[in-house]
């Protein structure tokens, strides 16, 4: 039966006093999806992200939660009043701003992937530490003055797998020591800064090769592996009394050869709540990713989460319906009203634990930019720093443009201080004119490009829903080409530490070269300064973009 049908017949005979009292209990449950703009033409994924009227309905009848992306810093302070003018209980405002608030929502700090602190663990643990907890007290702060109160971090997964196309950076670490001391530490800052936390993706993303918010990954691996190596940062922030932890959409044979952990009663209840003793809130991953939404409807992949053991909802691929399925679920017996309760006082309790009021003063502080500087200057390498070319073509490739904070703009260093030295801006999406000749062994169209020495820049760092595609590219191949016809003028890779690891191998010795963890623009600032140590902020040649 689909959505559409279940919340028809639902709805049919649903119409009491007490029916009516059930269904605002259930949709306490329900974390939605908005846009942090206020205006609904403002939405960028329309598909996810509900409009006013929905969201306004839905809040009135007692939907406990919203996740939200897009938007600046300030339209999220306006924004979360709005939506809690809206309601008439206290609402849980979340987002996905693992790399602080500047990530997603334009003018808050935008900091380095976690990651970069999982490499700097490695040579100096007490500096990682220390910067990871003042890491997650200025997410925390900021979350706060704009007014969320439960940030969905830290990441717990260990990122053992180089190839992972969902984890990668965004993973506190590759093992899992470094991993459960930075994510507790990212953790007490949170708890300085009066926000909720959240650690994810129980039972572990980290050794998975495909995305979940495409596909249904798979993770073969037997309990006494997952105790090495997956479970081991989940029972750290346990210990350390995490707020709340959220589910992964993949299979493990091992524990449910039928149920992904997010539906999964073994995985959720018997180890998460019996043998690991986590009291809090449990919360699903989105249900609309594909792992999930492929394979079930709306109604019935809510039912089968909360009967698996999870406490909140997130972002299911039809609000209604989801309510409807869980009301029609407690009315026939098949979920028991006693979860119901427990899964509402926890709501409650992660509430009251931490302040109404969001601290006043600016988003952004002094302490908080001196962070972000300190923390790119931590995960830089340089080497051969001075790019001696005065003109040529600055070829820049970039991932994904993501929403809030986009890596690069008209005024981005890494167009801006090459172009006052002559060279002109190429910038690759990945769609449109495409820079391959289709030659294996030159595979630049070099004639496409122009004439002159070429500076490099990727922007590649492992993004969710491409499905690891920028990792097909010839990079190496091309980097060859330019180097065997004397024009590659220098090489950056701003995110992925696996890619500045398989190139910097090929490069020849005096070539300026660089890697940065951070793709924002302090880090295309600290960078470009050193290989361009005479450039000035003015000028520019123009960028254009294929």
């Amino acid at each position: 039966m689909n959505g559409s049908s279940e919340v028809r017949f639902h709805r049919g005979v649903m119409n009491s006093p007490a029916s009516s009292n059930l269904r605002r209990q259930v949709a306490e449950l329900l974390v939605l999806r908005a846009s942090g703009h206020l205006s609904d033409h403002q939405r960028r994924y329309p598909q996810w992200e509900l409009p006013n009227s929905t969201l306004q309905r839905l809040l009135q009848e007692g939907v406990g939660g919203v996740i939200l992306l897009g938007g600046t810093a300030v339209e999220l302070q306006q924004r979360t009043q709005q939506l809690q003018g809206w309601s008439s209980q206290r609402l849980l405002f979340c987002a996905d701003v693992e790399e602080g608030v500047g990530q997603r929502f334009e003018g808050a700090s935008w900091l380095v992937p976690p990651l970069a602190l999982g490499r700097l663990f490695r040579d100096d643990p007490e500096l990682a530490m220390a910067l990871s907890e003042r890491y997650g007290r200025c997410t925390g702060e900021q979350a706060r003055r704009c007014g969320l109160n439960w940030v969905l971090g830290p990441v717990c997964d260990v990122n053992n797998n180089p190839a992972n196309p969902v984890i990668n950076v965004r993973a506190w670490g590759e093992d899992p020591s470094s991993a459960s001391a930075l994510a507790v530490a990212f953790q007490r800052g949170l708890s300085q800064a009066d926000v909720l936390g959240c650690a994810k993706h129980f039972p572990g993303h980290g050794d998975t090769a495909s995305d979940s918010h495409l596909d249904l990954p798979v993770l073969p691996h037997s309990r006494e592996r997952l105790e090495q190596v997956e479970l081991p940062p989940f029972r750290a922030a346990i210990a350390a009394g995490i707020d709340s932890v959220m589910t992964a959409h993949l299979l493990l044979p091992e524990l449910d050869p039928q149920q992904p952990a997010t539906l999964s009663k073994a995985v959720l209840t018997d180890l998460l709540r019996r043998q690991m003793g986590f009291n809090g809130l449990v919360v699903t991953d989105a249900l609309v990713m594909e792992a999930i939404s492929a394979r079930h409807g709306a109604a019935e992949a809510a039912v089968l989460a909360f009967e698996a053991g999870a406490d909140l909802i997130l972002m299911p691929a039809d609000a209604d319906a989801a309510i409807d399925g869980l009301c029609a679920g407690f009315n026939s017996g098949r979920l028991p009203l006693e979860r119901l309760e427990e899964s509402r006082q926890r709501r409650a309790h992660a509430l009251q634990s931490i302040p109404i009021s969001a601290p006043s003063g600016p988003i952004v502080t002094a302490a908080d930019q001196a962070l972000e500087a300190e923390l790119v200057r931590h995960s830089l390498t340089i080497r051969d720093a001075v790019v001696r070319a005065d003109a040529g073509i600055n070829l820049v490739r970039v991932d994904s443009l993501l929403p809030g904070a986009a890596a690069l703009s008209g005024w981005s260093p890494a167009l801006r201080i090459p172009e006052t030295q002559g060279f002109r801006s190429v910038v690759l999406h990945g769609e449109g004119l495409s820079p391959w000749s289709g030659q294996p062994e030159a595979p630049l169209a070099l004639d496409r490009l122009g004439n002159g020495p070429v500076m490099l820049q990727l922007f590649l760092r492992g993004n969710p829903f491409r499905a690891g595609r920028d990792a097909q590219e010839p990079w190496a191949a091309a980097i060859q080409q330019l180097v065997a016809l004397n024009r590659l003028a220098g090489v950056v890779i701003y995110g992925s530490p696996y890619l500045w690891e398989s190139l910097q191998a090929i490069l020849p010795s005096g070539c300026p070269a660089a890697y940065s963890a951070g793709q924002m623009q302090e880090a295309q600032r600290q960078v470009l300064t050193a290989l361009f140590p005479t450039s000035s902020p003015a000028g520019g040649g123009g960028a254009f973009t294929d």
